[in-house]
């Protein structure tokens, strides 16, 4: 199947099932968010990586608009869908300010091991360990998805790119081992690492990428 979505690209990669919280300040996506919102259509986040917009990216859901503030920006919270393929870029669309894209939606294969995925577990909280990081998870081990805890392993952008592009749950566990495996002998001196991990709440406050 394809359609024709609405696009914000950022240099962020937004899984399925997250929720985002981001706060809108530039013309075109306040109108995005607003037509959107209005609509009930969910809008697309193509990932931005050296400068240029990729061909994968996540749909989102608007849950609510929580703050409209007097110059019409807006703190929103958004939810992941599913991942989308763009098969067409549309900078310009007749009286929007915003762009939009042709996108197919590739299968996904929820197949995944729970062994594999106790394994990746026990690892990750051996890396959170050495890293002084608690990073509670909502689920037991075995019924975590690889998309639920991929930003609190310390991927790279690109590296979280990578994964999204996975379309086999078992494919995407493999991935996070194997990264796990080499991150732990190197925790004891990546500060950097830490950040990543230490993801919070708060609205984020960035750019769209220009054309």
């Amino acid at each position: 199947m394809t359609n024709f979505i609405p696009i914000f690209p950022l240099n962020i990669v937004v899984y399925p099932g997250e929720n985002l919280n981001l706060h809108i300040f530039e013309p075109r996506y306040k109108e995005l968010i607003n037509e959107c919102y209005t609509t009930k259509k969910p809008f697309g986040i193509p990932i931005v990586l050296n400068d240029k917009v990729q061909e994968f990216g996540t749909l989102l859901e608007i849950l609510e608009i929580s703050k409209v503030y007097e110059n019409g920006e807006m703190d929103i919270k958004t939810k992941g869908v599913k991942v989308f393929r763009m098969l067409e870029l549309i900078k310009e669309i007749p009286e929007k300010l915003f762009s939009g894209a042709i996108v197919s939606y590739p299968e996904n294969y929820d197949n995944g091991s729970s062994g594999l995925m106790l394994k990746v577990m026990t690892n990750l909280r051996e890396l959170h360990q050495l890293l002084k990081v608690e990073k509670p998870f909502p689920k037991p081990d075995t019924e975590l998805k690889a998309f639920e805890i991929a930003h609190h392993v310390g991927l790279t952008l690109e590296e979280e790119y990578e994964l999204l592009q996975l379309q086999d749950e078992l494919h995407r566990q493999e991935y996070l081992k194997r990264h796990l495996l080499k991150a732990i002998p190197m925790a004891q001196g990546m500060e950097d690492l830490k950040e990543k991990i230490k993801l919070n709440g708060h609205f984020k406050n960035l750019s769209g990428f220009d054309f």
